[in-house]
């Protein structure tokens, strides 16, 4: 009983809003264009054009995916004279990327190795 009492709160301090939140991360991150775009951001803020180059896509899929990410809340636009920088949009986002990778080497740390990705 004194273990289902604790799930309870635990579960009671989880809302609506938390749930929504990790599923549009989820989504984010289901793209591999936009996770690398979360990956490169976790730098510095970019460029969508130096961001197309870096990540190896067409200026309109990296609109297309950072107006996506802007909608999920995740990155955010910063004016940089006549042009746009985008950045993270929470500070706290960087760090917890860090750990999504190393809990993705925890759980394969083969996946990723040196010749090539295997996970797909």
């Amino acid at each position: 009983m004194a273990e289902t009492a604790a799930t309870l709160r635990v579960v009671e301090t989880v809302t609506l809003t938390h749930t929504a939140a990790l599923a549009r991360l989820g989504y984010a991150l289901s793209d591999e264009t936009r996770a690398r775009v979360l990956l490169a951001l976790r730098e510095a803020p970019a460029s969508p054009s130096d961001l197309a180059v870096a990540i190896g896509v067409s200026r309109q899929v990296m609109s297309n995916q950072l107006a996506c990410l802007r909608g999920c809340g995740l990155v955010a636009s910063v004016p940089d004279g006549r042009r746009a920088r985008y950045r993270l949009a929470d500070p706290h986002l960087a760090p917890a990327l860090d750990e999504l990778l190393q809990l993705v080497v925890a759980v394969d740390p083969t996946c990723c190795a040196d010749e090539g990705c295997s996970c797909s």
